[in-house]
């Protein structure tokens, strides 16, 4: 018998739920009226630097870059940046793109040349729930550095 391969099709269930709860938690971390914030968590017994900007504002919307990484890393370190949008009206927050990449798309063909799963951007919005959740159990206030827009 020949198996037929079934494509893969998002759960949208699933992916709305994982953005529902990115956007109250960032809602929860992002200054008001700020342009960036930056804190330090712990992690496995490891210091993190957590860094989130606002690249831009809309009526509706807006974008931001949250970056991480190792509070001793080397100056040759690249962080770890997720680019995310905030639906304001929807209050949902998604990866759009990880930083020095073109935009996600909502699946991938598989396999593909840059051998991305098929489910890549729901798993990189459950790598940014699993950030903000650790994030908002550490209680980020701790070493607040709050930069002004102005």
């Amino acid at each position: 018998m020949h198996d037929v391969k079934r494509k893969y099709v998002p759960d949208l269930v699933k992916q709305s739920v994982v953005s529902e709860t990115n956007y109250a938690r960032l809602m929860r971390l992002l200054p008001a009226q700020q342009e960036s914030i930056e804190f330090r968590i712990e992690w496995h017994q490891h210091a993190y630097v957590v860094a989130i900007k606002r690249d831009e504002e809309f009526a509706y919307t807006s974008t931001w870059t949250l970056s991480y990484w190792p509070e001793q890393a080397s100056p040759w370190f690249n962080p770890q940046s997720f680019v995310i949008r905030l639906y304001h009206d929807a209050r949902m927050a998604e990866v759009v793109c990880l930083k020095r990449r073109s935009q996600l798309p909502g699946r991938y063909d598989y396999p593909n040349d840059a051998m991305h799963q098929p489910d890549e951007k729901y798993q990189l919005n459950q790598h940014l729930a699993e950030w903000l959740g650790h994030c908002a159990t550490q209680g980020v206030r701790h070493d607040v550095k709050v930069v002004s827009g102005q």
